[in-house]
């Protein structure tokens, strides 16, 4: 049975983290501000100048705890990862079906169909909440065109034509996603997706939640012994993991997505928890981030329906459990992977 543990994460700027005994103490500017037992955290995430002690990395290390350093905008950094965990048997296998010439396509379209139909439960709910006639047609529209890109997908015989499907599937998503905005457009109507950096508030939301929900599969995959650097609908490239972003696919609309919109549409971001750079980026500042990692950590303690399990289970094991899912197929445990689909 998985246990839902907590991530903890440091955002002060100057923080100092020590291994205290078998606790994580949080000093600022010499004052201790936080203890946290390490049995009741699955990782440490710490964003920007933020000091973790040699003790506590090692100890991190040795426990198989995720720890991970991003900067200030939520973009990964670093990771520490102790010994190769997992059968290596099972890392074999994945490293072999790149080579088999129906797998890598196989499991890369049950992912991108996972993540059309996840998009579309997105879409379908903005429709049903909102009042504007002109609104709710634009995103009826979309989701019929969603619902016909993931028809075309079903025929999609090569990994390219799945890559291609996604691709128009996305178009399709985020030319409607400001539309979903019902609040504050003047501030947060995106303009499609940007990234690197992102050129409004919305992309930046975004581009935080991904960041933090990427770390999430990656420790996933890892605590099951697979290799987050081996995937199959995106690319391999020398330290892209690329298992990681396959597998966050499912999981962005329902576990970031959803959550940028709330968050902005409940007023629990404005236009003041951002800060605009030179060159037209934005970035959430200190307040802002704070704001979205304890929604974040909040929805992950919601409870869903998974249709393989046939029960509920907290939204922040989901990607655990689609790990070992997949660890299973590889394995020639299941016949198809079964991806996640939110319902």
């Amino acid at each position: 049975m998985l246990e839902l543990l907590n991530t903890l994460y440091v955002q002060t700027q100057g923080a100092v983290l020590h291994l205290d005994h078998d606790t994580v103490r949080v000093e600022v500017e010499r004052e201790t501000r936080l203890r946290a037992p390490l049995v009741r955290l699955a990782g440490i995430a710490v964003f920007g100048q933020v000091t973790v002690t040699p003790f506590l990395i090692q100890r991190c290390a040795e426990d198989g705890r995720t720890l991970v350093w991003l900067d200030r905008n939520g973009r990964f950094k670093a990771r520490v990862e102790g010994p190769v965990r997992g059968n290596v048997l099972l890392r074999r296998a994945q490293h072999l079906s790149l080579s088999h010439p129906e797998r890598p396509h196989q499991i890369a379209r049950q992912i991108v169909a996972a993540k059309i139909q996840n998009s579309r439960h997105v879409v379908l709910r903005a429709a049903r909440e909102h009042a504007a006639p002109e609104d709710r047609a634009a995103l009826e529209d979309a989701t019929d065109r969603l619902a016909e890109a993931l028809r075309r997908l079903r025929d999609a015989g090569d990994l390219d034509a799945v890559r291609g499907a996604e691709g128009e599937a996305a178009r399709c998503y985020f030319e409607v996603f400001g539309t979903m905005i019902r609040t504050d457009r003047e501030h947060f109507s995106p303009d499609g997706r940007t990234r690197r950096p992102p050129r409004d508030r919305t992309n930046a939301v975004l581009s935080f939640l991904y960041a933090l929900v990427r770390s999430e599969c990656a420790s996933a995959l890892e605590g099951v012994g697979l290799d987050p650097q081996v995937g199959y609908l995106h690319a391999l490239r020398p330290g892209r993991p690329a298992l990681a972003l396959d597998l966050m696919e499912e999981f962005r609309p329902v576990l970031a997505d959803r959550l940028a919109i709330t968050l902005i549409n409940r007023r629990q971001l404005k236009a003041e928890h951002f800060e605009e750079l030179p060159g037209g980026a934005f970035h959430l500042n200190d307040e802002g981030r704070r704001t979205v990692i304890v929604a974040f950590q909040r929805r992950k303690e919601e409870e869903v329906e998974h249709r393989a399990l046939k029960q509920k289970v907290p939204l922040g094991l989901v990607p655990h459990v689609q790990a070992r899912l997949l660890a299973r197929h590889l394995r020639g445990d299941l016949k198809d992977y079964p991806p996640f689909v939110y319902r």
